[in-house]
């Protein structure tokens, strides 16, 4: 299975999802592949710490920002992964539409302010381009680095998230917790910093649960 999670608007949190997902679902016996899909190299940079420290389970990491590369990529390396997540965005990149082209979720984060919600109008017309010339592509919206409970940018994002015909709302709440950042400085998943903080591993299963239980 393939899942990209992407957004054209940096600063959304992406690449710490991915890197969640992508050791979330090692540490389940899968053989994944991580591809970083961004000029940063941010994903790419992140598994290279945590292969210094040793950490297990390894990840297999690839840094492909040109989407005539990674499209040919995927299709040669594809039958040795039981998962690839792809790590594309920030902006309208060739990867990003590669990455729609053979994806078979894609998850797109935001945060709850007005400026990045109606952000997805730009995502909207990707998506369509993708599904005029292929299926079966889902396409999922959630709310990512969110205020913790019952904000009303909250409330008033998730109306207008409900209601994007292109995008199915994942009823999902990722907070902005320093848990999350703070692992993926290291290299790691929430699911693995001791002690762990509770919420965040609850958020990111519940993820997990929507994105891969369907």
């Amino acid at each position: 299975m393939i899942v990209t999670v992407g957004n054209t608007k940096g600063g959304v949190g992406k690449t710490t999802l991915a890197l969640n997902i992508a050791i979330a679902r090692a540490m389940l016996g899968k053989e994944v592949w991580l591809i970083d899909g961004d000029r940063q190299k941010t994903s790419l940079t992140a598994i290279s710490i945590r292969s210094d420290s040793g950490k297990k389970p390894e990840i297999a990491c690839a840094n492909y920002s040109d989407g005539r590369t990674l499209l040919s990529q995927v299709k040669l390396q594809q039958p040795k992964f039981e998962d690839i997540i792809i790590d594309v965005g920030g902006q309208d990149s060739s990867a990003f539409r590669a990455a729609l082209m053979i994806t078979d979720v894609l998850i797109v984060p935001i945060q709850p302010r007005s400026f990045d919600v109606w952000s997805l109008e730009n995502i909207g017309v990707l998506i369509g381009e993708a599904r005029s010339v292929r299926n079966g592509l889902r396409t999922c919206v959630l709310l990512n680095l969110a205020d913790p409970g019952k904000s009303l940018d909250n409330v008033q994002a998730i109306e207008i998230l409900k209601n994007i015909g292109e995008l199915e709302y994942i009823n999902t709440i990722i907070c902005k917790r320093k848990a999350f950042s703070n692992a993926a400085g290291q290299g790691l998943s929430v699911l693995e910093v001791k002690p762990p903080d509770k919420k965040a591993v609850e958020e990111l299963k519940t993820l997990l649960f929507a994105v891969y239980s369907e």
